[in-house]
C-alpha cells in the first residue's frame, strides 16, 4: 500500500485569526467575521463564537440572537489578500501539485517531495512552522491518500493540528464520523438521510448503493 501523499492545508477560523492579529484583546472572546444588516451572513467565527451555534452562511441577525455577547466586525479582504497570498506561495515551497480550494485552504500532492523534505507528515509540520512563523496564525492539515479524505482529516485536526490517514486506514476513520463532514453534504441532506436511519458515514456506506441512487439520484452515487 502507498503511504499517504495527499494534504489538505486549512487556515484555522483565518479571517478571525486575521483580525485578533491586530486586536489581541479579543483573543479567547467570541469574535465574529461578516455582513451586517438584514441580509448580512457570517463569513467565520471563533471557535468561542462556534460554541454557541455561531457558524459561517448563517444570518448575521440569528448569530446575534445566539451570542450577542460577541464581537462582530466587518470582513477585510484587502487587509487578508497578502496573507493569503503568503499562504498559498509557502505550499508551493514544497511541490508544484498543488490546487487551491480558496483563499485559506488548498490540496497539495507531495509524493514526489520526499527527498528534499520528508514524508508527508513531515512537511505538515513544516508547513504549520512557516505559517505561524510568517503569518502569525495557525493552520490544520490533513494527510491521506486521497482528496476527500485529507479534506475530511484536516477537519478533524482543527485546531491547530495534524491528522495522519494511513492507507488502508479510510473506512475506518469515516465510519463513525457523522455525514455532515462529507464535503458537499449540507443541512437538507443531512436531514433526508436521518429520515433513512442515516447518521454516520459508515451508515452510509453499508446501505445499498441502489436505493441511494433511487433516492436522491446523481447526488446519491
Amino acid at each position: 500500500m502507498s503511504s499517504p501523499s495527499v494534504l489538505h492545508v486549512d487556515l484555522d477560523a483565518f479571517f478571525v485569526a486575521m483580525e485578533l492579529l491586530r486586536r489581541p484583546e479579543l483573543v479567547g472572546t467570541p469574535v465574529v467575521v461578516g455582513g451586517d444588516g438584514p441580509r448580512g451572513v457570517v463569513s467565520t467565527a471563533s471557535y468561542e463564537a462556534r460554541a454557541f451555534g455561531v457558524h459561517s452562511a448563517l444570518p448575521t441577525a440569528q448569530a446575534r440572537r445566539r451570542c450577542p455577547q460577541a464581537t462582530y466586525l466587518p470582513t477585510d479582504f484587502s487587509y487578508y489578500a497578502p496573507a493569503s497570498e503568503r499562504f498559498h506561495a509557502i505550499l508551493r515551497d514544497f511541490t508544484p501539485v498543488c490546487e487551491a480550494a480558496g483563499t485559506d485552504e488548498a490540496y497539495l500532492d507531495v509524493s514526489g517531495s520526499g527527498r528534499l523534505f520528508g514524508d508527508g507528515e513531515a512537511i505538515a509540520e513544516m508547513i504549520r512552522g512557516r505559517v505561524r512563523d510568517e503569518i502569525g496564525i495557525t493552520a490544520s492539515v490533513g494527510l491521506a491518500t486521497n482528496k476527500l479524505i485529507a479534506k475530511v482529516a484536516s477537519d478533524a485536526a482543527k485546531p491547530d493540528g495534524v491528522c495522519v490517514v494511513g492507507a488502508g486506514e479510510e473506512a475506518a476513520f469515516l465510519a463513525p464520523r457523522p455525514v455532515r463532514e462529507l464535503p458537499m453534504v449540507g443541512a437538507k441532506l443531512e436531514e433526508r438521510l436521518a429520515e433513512l436511519g442515516l447518521r454516520t458515514i459508515g451508515e452510509v456506506a453499508d446501505y445499498p448503493a441502489a436505493a441511494l441512487r433511487e433516492r436522491f439520484g446523481t447526488t446519491g452515487e
